[in-house]
């Protein structure tokens, strides 16, 4: 009977916040036995917090060069287009005949030269 007083105060003590915010909890048999384990999970976790932490930062990147991907290809067919439409022949012939430059087009056809 002289023990039961003793459990109930350890008890007591070890659901104070007092107890284990004071580091009493530190000196109880389970953390002493166990130090390493809970150290190396400490360790792991701050392991697998840095990873997460890198993966979402590129991931970030690879959305931000997504996104400038695409507006460099819109600019590149933009660019393509207007170059489709002012290399057409028409378009050719109205800019020499702006520029005042004395060319005309040809009247016969290309004819290949064989060997």
């Amino acid at each position: 009977m002289g023990k039961e007083p003793n459990k109930t105060k350890k008890k007591e003590k070890r659901l104070s916040l007092l107890y284990i915010l004071g580091g009493g909890i530190l000196k109880e048999d389970f953390i002493i036995k166990h130090t390493r384990m809970i150290v190396l999970l400490v360790i792991l976790a701050f392991f697998f917090i840095g990873n997460r932490y890198s993966c979402m930062q590129k991931l970030k990147e690879i959305d931000r060069l997504q996104q400038q991907l695409r507006d460099i290809r819109f600019e590149a067919l933009s660019i393509s287009s207007e170059l489709t439409g002012q290399s057409r022949q028409s378009q050719v012939e109205v800019l020499v005949e702006e520029q005042g430059i004395e060319l005309g087009a040809a009247q016969s056809p290309p004819y290949e030269i064989y060997k």
